[in-house]
């Protein structure tokens, strides 16, 4: 493992932890070169199907642009890194248990939003004003509707 500091390779293990119910080692490492220390991750590859794209591209499933794309919808919001975290698990968890060798970004998206609209329902108004590229205020508006009534439904005894 390079370190990130001087980029020497030369580098030891002080400590190794496990995280994230057992799915990553978190190992605290010191440059023996630099003394500095740092943190690296690691976790099992695992095969994720390839995403279609909306215009009919193919590409492989891109964990840092899913995460990225949360974090914007995010922004300024009390929502919380480990709470990402565990909405892209779940999601990629859900993909590599449908067995698919492709799969659409719609149906990508369609859970990240289910399950970001838990956490944080402006969040999900963000997201969804991305995600589904609403054309005009009526198709916002009526968005917002059935949030709404989505969350009065819930209330009802």
């Amino acid at each position: 493992m390079k370190c990130p500091f001087c980029t020497d390779f030369d580098n030891r293990v002080l400590d190794s932890r496990l995280s994230k119910e057992g799915q990553v080692i978190r190992r605290r490492r010191e440059c023996d070169h630099c003394h500095r220390r740092f943190t690296t991750y690691e976790r099992v590859e695992e095969m994720l199907p390839q995403v279609v794209k909306k215009d009919g591209r193919r590409e492989p499933y891109d964990r840092t642009k899913v995460l990225a794309g949360l974090q914007h919808a995010c922004q300024k919001r009390p929502v919380s890194a480990e709470q990402l975290d565990s909405v892209v698990e779940a999601a990629e968890r859900k993909l590599m248990e449908s067995g698919e060798r492709e799969v659409a970004t719609t149906s990508i998206g369609e859970e990240l939003m289910r399950q970001l609209q838990q956490i944080d329902e402006v969040a999900y108004v963000r997201f969804a004003s991305v995600y589904r590229s609403f054309k005009d205020l009526s198709e916002f508006m009526t968005e917002l509707k059935d949030l709404l009534d989505a969350r009065a439904t819930a209330r009802k005894p």
